[in-house]
């Protein structure tokens, strides 16, 4: 039987504006326990930023992380899938991407993530990706 990505994904994803301030998403994403939030304008999708992308992209960088928005910190280059679409498809871009989320789109709007871990949950449970993806995080 086909899988689709709407079988797994997170379903309402977490978004900020592009103008949102570096220091304001690393709360979120500790305050929610996330690893990625997606940057939208509006409804519309502009960029997926991770805890790795803060990191990497905007504190090594220096600067005032208050000032900082995430528009630079986030990735826009984006590949996405669509709810309906085969799950097999959504490893695959994946694979050839090199990318550990995919933004799931309806329509150009943002409607859920699809994560190595999900995946791994899902296909594998008992690898250890997928015993690390259920573990409770360490605080």
């Amino acid at each position: 039987m086909t899988q689709h990505v709407s079988d797994i994904m997170t379903s309402a994803p977490v978004t900020v504006e592009p103008q949102t301030s570096v220091t304001a998403v690393a709360r979120i994403m500790r305050d929610q326990d996330l690893g990625a939030v997606l940057v939208t304008d509006g409804d519309e999708l502009r960029g997926l930023v991770t805890d790795r992308d803060l990191v990497v992209r905007s504190l090594a960088e220096g600067g005032d992380p208050e000032q900082t928005t995430v528009a630079g910190a986030c990735s826009d280059d984006l590949v996405t899938v669509t709810p309906e679409d085969d799950l097999d498809h959504a490893i695959e871009l994946m694979r050839e991407h090199a990318v550990r989320r995919i933004p799931v789109v309806d329509h150009g709007h943002p409607v859920g993530i699809v994560a190595l871990g999900d995946l791994a949950m899902e296909r594998d449970p008992e690898s250890a990706l997928g015993d690390i993806s259920v573990a409770r995080p360490n605080t």
